[in-house]
Parts: structure tokens; C-alpha cells; sequence
């Protein structure tokens, strides 16, 4: 017995053994094809003239800001205007107490009507002198006296003129009027004050001009160098060679006027390592306050044969950027790029890639470089700029 089950487990042996022999050639027979290349969305590259800009964050100044001092002193009698309010240039604001000046006026007239009488007088006395001198009647030193008189009686008058027109001028100043187009700040002194004409009791308002209105803003010094060496090589600028700016709020609304940049500093500053600059904006509206901060947006120049990589092509590898290529074989390959500005439609790509070349700009994460892909879709870039 214990014979027959020897055999047994022998015979079961190798009926296993035969099976596990027939097993892998059975798999290989079943195993499934080779998978298809991947669909991928190709699109080939076009150099074409590219609008770049640079955005910063801005805040909005007064353009103007003029305090509105007393030239005469005396009793401020009244405001003609409401605090707060617009005014226009030469609009009367305050009116100080005029009777003092108004007697100053009334003396010079009096005076310049003597000195008038006077001359009247000399101009009498030295025709006689002439007259009598020339029938030699009279003596030369009285007609020289006659002529000299004439002369102290114009300067009399003039001086009496110039005495005259202080004093109007300074009547003139007893009413105070705008100097500039602006929005008042609330009165410095009341109604009522005595006022004077010195640093610290001749202030009565502030006026701050606001159409139109200064943004600050500050940029690098590598924009800076980015911004000149396109204007310098390509000619760019727009609007007589003046960069455009335009503003965006914080709630992403955008202004509807734009402006124009109208000073750079020439310094870096030391404390920031940013270059000043400030653009010039009209402001009819009043809706750029001072002090309010907006997004200030750079334009008006272009690359002219510029490659644009749409930001959905581009990976990030361990040796930095890349995207994958196609070839006219369709095999995949990596290839680095260098990109620069931010545009739309993608990112400025200033080595790596040339016009013609063909990248994968959906299903990228199926691709494996070296491998072969199926194009579902190829765009073709347009040769001009959007």
C-alpha cells in the first residue's frame, strides 16, 4: 500500500509539474498589444510681434496742493465759499476788513492830485523862464531853475502813481481769491480772527488741485533696463516715444482714462533699490482720491519677433523649465526653456525654442520623452500679435 501511494504522489507530481511548464507559453499567447501612442494637443510655434507691460502697485497724489494765505492783515470778515466745495481760479474766498485800505487809496489819489498840481505849476513857470531867457530879460540860472522843477514835479507824480498802486494792491489783497482750480480743506482760523501776514498766523485754507492727479509708483532697476532696451532697439514706444499707463481698483474695475508717465527718477533709492516714477492721469470725475492705492499698468511697446509658450505647456523638471517637443516623426523630447515676460496668451520665451517648433500643449502628463505621440489636434499660431 505504502507502494501504490508512492506512485500516486509521483504521477501528481509531474502532472503538476507538466502544467506549470505549459502556463507561461498559455500567458504569452493571452497577453494584450502594445498601448496606442498618446492623444495629445500639439500646437506650432510662431514668432510674431508681441505687446508686453508691466504692472506695479500705485498710489494717487494731489497734482497740485496750495495753501491760500492772508497778504494783508486786519479782521477776517467773511468766507464766501462752503468748506469742502470745488473752486475755480480767481473765485473769492475770504474778505478781510477793507477800510484801513480802503483810506490808504483815498490818501495816495490825494497825494498823486498834489503832485499832478505841481507839476502843472512847474510846467507854467518854466515856459516863462524859457520865454523870458530868450528875449534876455530873465537870467539863465532862473530858467534852469524852472526846468529842474519840471523835473522834481514828474518824479513827485511818480513816486505819487507807485504810492497809489501799493495801496490798491494791498486793498485788492483784503479780498482773497483763489489762486488755483481744486477742492477747499476746512478754514484754518473763523470768521471774526484778526489775521496777520506771518508764517504763523496768515493761513486760512488749503486748496488741492485734482484734475488731474499724480500716481506714484516704483519699479526695478532690471524693468528699468528691460524698458530702455526695447525702446532703444526696437523703436516702440507709442504717443511720441511716452510709455502708456492705465489703472486698475482694487475691486479690479478698471479707470477709463489713461496717462502718461512724465518723470523717472534718474537715482536708484538706496532704502527700496526700486527707481521712482509717477504717471499723470485727468481726473475730471474726482474718482482717483488722493492717497488711494491702484494698480498702475504699463504699456505701449511690443517685441517684435517674439515666441509665446502657452503656461499650460511648460513643466517643471529638476534641472528647471521644459516643455515637450514633437519632431516631424512625432517622438517626444524634453527641451529647457529660458522664459521671460509674463504676456497674454503665455510666457515670453527667450531661448529654447524657435518659430516652427511644434509643443505639447495638452496631455502633457501622458508624454514620455523618446516616446511616440498621437496628434489629436494641432494650432497653428497667427504671425501677428492679438
Amino acid at each position: 500500500m505504502r507502494l501504490a501511494s508512492f506512485a500516486r504522489q509521483t504521477l501528481s507530481t509531474l502532472f503538476l509539474g507538466a502544467s506549470l511548464l505549459a502556463l507561461p507559453a498559455t500567458a504569452m499567447a493571452q497577453a494584450p498589444a502594445a498601448p496606442p501612442p498618446p492623444s495629445v494637443e500639439l500646437t506650432t510655434l510662431n514668432a510674431r510681434e508681441v505687446p508686453i507691460s508691466y504692472s506695479y502697485a500705485g498710489r494717487v497724489s494731489a497734482f497740485r496742493e496750495v495753501q491760500v494765505r492772508a497778504q494783508v492783515g486786519g479782521i477776517l470778515m467773511e468766507r464766501a465759499y462752503v468748506e469742502g466745495a470745488r473752486v475755480k481760479a480767481g473765485d473769492v474766498l475770504f474778505r478781510v476788513d477793507p477800510k484801513t485800505y480802503e483810506a490808504e487809496v483815498a490818501k495816495a489819489e490825494a497825494q498823486l492830485q498834489t503832485a499832478e498840481a505841481q507839476l502843472a505849476q512847474a510846467n507854467r513857470d518854466k515856459v516863462r523862464a524859457v520865454e523870458l531867457f530868450s528875449r534876455q530879460v530873465g537870467s539863465q540860472k532862473t530858467r534852469d531853475d524852472a526846468l529842474s522843477a519840471v523835473e522834481l514835479a514828474e518824479a513827485s507824480v511818480a513816486a505819487a502813481k507807485a504810492q497809489l498802486k501799493a495801496a490798491q494792491i494791498n486793498l485788492d489783497y483784503a479780498t482773497v481769491r483763489a489762486p488755483i482750480d481744486g477742492v477747499t480743506s476746512l478754514d484754518v482760523v473763523p470768521e471774526g480772527s484778526l489775521i496777520g501776514v506771518g508764517s504763523t498766523d496768515s493761513l486760512l485754507t488749503t486748496i488741492t488741485q485734482l484734475d488731474p492727479v499724480y500716481v506714484n509708483f516704483s519699479f526695478t532697476d532690471a524693468n528699468a533696463a528691460e524698458i530702455r532696451e526695447i525702446a532703444e532697439a526696437h523703436k516702440h514706444p507709442t504717443a511720441g516715444n511716452k510709455l502708456i499707463a492705465s489703472i486698475t481698483f482694487g475691486d479690479g474695475s478698471a479707470y477709463e482714462k489713461t496717462g502718461e508717465i512724465d518723470f523717472t527718477s534718474a537715482s536708484i533709492d538706496t532704502q527700496t533699490g526700486t527707481i521712482r516714477s509717477r504717471a499723470v492721469f485727468a481726473n475730471p470725475d474726482f474718482r482717483l482720491i488722493p492717497g488711494q492705492f491702484v494698480r498702475v499698468t504699463i504699456s505701449g511697446m511690443s517685441l517684435p519677433q517674439a515666441i509665446v509658450i502657452p503656461e499650460i505647456a511648460v513643466l517643471q523638471g529638476p534641472q528647471g523649465k521644459f516643455v515637450y517637443t514633437v519632431d516631424d516623426k512625432g517622438v517626444a523630447a524634453m527641451a529647457p526653456v529660458t522664459l521671460g515676460q509674463s504676456v497674454e496668451g503665455g510666457w515670453v520665451v527667450t531661448a529654447g525654442l524657435k518659430s516652427g517648433d511644434q509643443v505639447v500643449t495638452s496631455g502633457v502628463i501622458k508624454v514620455r520623452p523618446g516616446a511616440p505621440v498621437a496628434a489629436a489636434k494641432t494650432i497653428v499660431q497667427t504671425a501677428q500679435a492679438n
